[in-house]
């Protein structure tokens, strides 16, 4: 979702994760509105502006999160697995993540409470 290739209006691409009836197109259909879509089209400039693809833009954010443990990444290939890896060390300054906050506005849930809430309450064993 985040590395910017579904596009608002348009269907998503062939043999992404999203078409994939048994790799996530579940998972991410409730994302694949155009408002989210233009939202993360809308951080493209930001990107460029620190050197990064997309990807590295959204590991490198889910990474500066207080509220996360770990990012999981979505690589099907290795070089997607070998550029994920070149966010790990980057800083995004607050003034740009205030910047990424704005643009995405009301489409991230930031509240850790409803983490835990929409999280399954046991496990199977």
């Amino acid at each position: 979702m985040l590395t910017g290739k579904y596009q608002p209006g348009a269907a998503p691409p062939a043999g992404s994760r999203a078409t994939d009836e048994k790799g996530g197109a579940d998972m991410i259909k409730r994302f694949m509105t155009d408002d989210v879509l233009t939202r993360v089209q809308a951080l493209r400039p930001i990107a460029d502006e620190l050197d990064l693809t997309m990807a590295q833009l959204a590991v490198a954010w889910v990474l500066s999160n207080d509220n996360v443990a770990a990012a999981l990444v979505g690589a099907s290939r290795p070089e997607q697995v070998y550029e994920n890896v070149k966010a790990a060390g980057v800083t995004i300054p607050a003034d740009v993540k205030q910047r990424i906050d704005d643009v995405l506005g009301d489409a991230v849930d930031r509240d850790p409470a409803l983490t835990a809430k929409n999280s399954p309450q046991h496990r199977p064993a």
